[in-house]
């Protein structure tokens, strides 16, 4: 199983994009790919540039993306949305996606369904698990992570012959 994480946090390395990280090696695969929308900076305002369209394509190859974004004014940023903005329609359609979404208190805990899956499944994104989101000066340590790890983890497709229901 080849997974990428896509984060996009303003701020370069942020814990944004080590969550995303963690949550993906605790899926059990070390990412391909690791992609910090902040790197690609104004190229993500020029629709059609050549590094985005590369980026783009390098995620469509993913068999599960974990999408991570911090809680800015109550949903995700704009950075990861000028991304996605540019993935044609369908263009996500063999991709499990997972919303990650990382926040200072739990009042956005629903952000990451109501907000960032619904894009996600609109380009073709199949979402089989609730959104995650957590707490940015904790996730590393919060016990949701390793429940949502086990409800998420049979929807791999490496595991998909595994599933029970």
């Amino acid at each position: 199983m080849r997974i990428a994480v896509v984060a996009g946090n303003p701020k370069p390395k942020s814990r944004t994009l080590d969550a995303g990280v963690l949550v993906a090696r605790k899926l059990g695969a070390e990412p391909a790919l690791v992609l910090d929308l902040v790197d690609l900076g104004p190229a993500l305002l020029e629709f059609g540039n050549a590094a985005v369209q590369e980026a783009i394509q390098k995620v469509q190859g993913m068999d599960a993306v974990v999408f991570a974004s911090p809680t800015f004014k109550a949903t995700y940023t704009g950075l990861l949305k000028l991304f996605l903005d540019q993935i044609p329609s369908d263009g996500l359609a063999n991709v499990v996606a997972f919303p990650l979404m990382l926040g200072a208190g739990p009042a956005h805990a629903m952000a990451p369904d109501l907000l960032l899956k619904p894009v996600l499944v609109e380009l073709g994104a199949a979402c089989p698990a609730p959104g995650l989101y957590l707490i940015d000066k904790t996730f590393a340590e919060d016990p949701r992570l390793d429940a949502w790890v086990a409800r998420a983890k049979p929807w791999l497709p490496a595991q998909q012959g595994r599933k029970t229901a």
